[in-house]
């Protein structure tokens, strides 16, 4: 049975998801959305709540276009292509589905917006699993002047009005110490044989060939992710996976990038960095990355050059992070599938 909610949209509304997948299968109703009315109500408060709390902090909201001409670069994010993309006056062949508002955030900085905020769709061409929809809801803000500790704090702030209940304070610890912990080896100076070794003692790979920093990557993923308990950022990451973050030193001296990753168990919530601002060294970081795609055999986006203006014309101090909604949603409720907390998935759009 099915609960009217406006005119002419109906959900599901039984409690028990799998009998109301079954009933509506029998009615052929596969127009029908498998997401409880409740859960729908949640997603609205949740979304109510951000939105309260930037409100407190004096943080503006903006919007920014999901449909642009240019994509990232990185090596593990696949954008979605839309063609043909012949608007403005050079026409081009192909537009994307932006992955994030990051880009477009950055050139508003840069014009002197101040500390802004948006909530937005995102699109990455990955395949659909227990946590990751092609189509998700992500919330991003930067902070002028703030340090990566104070985003930190802010991020814990909001959160907490969240998920009341979890851990607090959040334990904040370094990406080495825990690699050093559960794996006996320091992420930062091990070289790549140490890793390959590390790795094939406790996974058949078989022959594949992989790079030092997808080493790191899986070794961290497979053994360290499911040691997390509750709430934890982590901090201090392999400066290989900078992407768009500062390189700085840590306490040992040694080169790292300047970003955290909030974790809830072993989901990702959120992603921070103290954001890069150089735009010389923007541009080698995407002139890498397109060797790195080239090399796999990968689409080679063409760089935002906006964006490298944007760094030119000065990119304030500032640091940013991006929070999956779907997935603090899921933290909230109990829930353990992207697919029981969005109306609807992408296979059922």
């Amino acid at each position: 049975m099915s609960i009217p909610v406006a005119a002419n949209i109906r959900i599901a509304s039984a409690s028990d998801r799998n009998n109301n997948k079954m009933r509506s299968e029998e009615l052929g109703k596969d127009w029908c959305s498998e997401v409880p009315l409740e859960t729908l109500k949640a997603r609205a408060r949740l979304l109510s709540t951000i939105r309260s709390f930037f409100e407190s902090v004096q943080v503006l909201e903006v919007e920014t276009p999901i449909l642009a001409k240019c994509t990232v670069t990185d090596l593990h994010i696949e954008s979605f292509g839309v063609r043909p993309f012949d608007y403005g006056e050079s026409p081009q062949k192909e537009g994307y589905l932006q992955t994030s508002p990051e880009y477009l955030m950055k050139r508003l900085l840069a014009a002197g917006c101040g500390s802004i905020y948006q909530i937005s769709k995102a699109f990455r061409r990955d395949e659909p699993s227990k946590r990751h929809n092609p189509e998700f809801t992500l919330l991003e803000w930067y902070r002028i002047n703030f340090t990566l500790d104070a985003l930190m704090d802010e991020v814990e702030s909001l959160v907490k009005s969240v998920l009341p209940k979890a851990n607090y304070p959040i334990d904040r610890v370094s990406y080495a110490s825990l690699f050093q912990k559960y794996l006996g080896i320091d992420p930062h100076t091990a070289t790549l044989e140490a890793l390959k070794t590390r790795v094939h003692e406790k996974i058949d790979l078989g022959s594949e060939g992989l790079e030092r920093a997808d080493y790191i990557q899986l070794l961290f993923a497979k053994f360290v992710d499911p040691k997390i308990d509750g709430l934890c950022f982590i901090f201090d990451y392999p400066q290989d996976q900078a992407a768009l973050a500062e390189i700085v030193h840590d306490s040992e001296g040694r080169p790292v990038a300047n970003r955290f990753e909030l974790l809830f168990g072993d989901l990702e919530l959120a992603n921070g960095y103290s954001e890069l601002r150089d735009p010389a060294e923007q541009r080698r970081r995407f002139e890498n990355d397109l060797k790195l795609r080239s090399a796999k055999g990968l689409q080679e986006p063409v760089p935002d050059e906006r964006l490298i203006r944007a760094l030119e014309s000065g990119l304030p101090a500032c640091s940013g992070v991006a929070l999956g909604v779907d997935r603090l949603l899921m933290a909230q409720l109990g829930e353990d599938a992207i697919d029981n907390v969005i109306s609807f998935t992408t296979h059922k759009a």
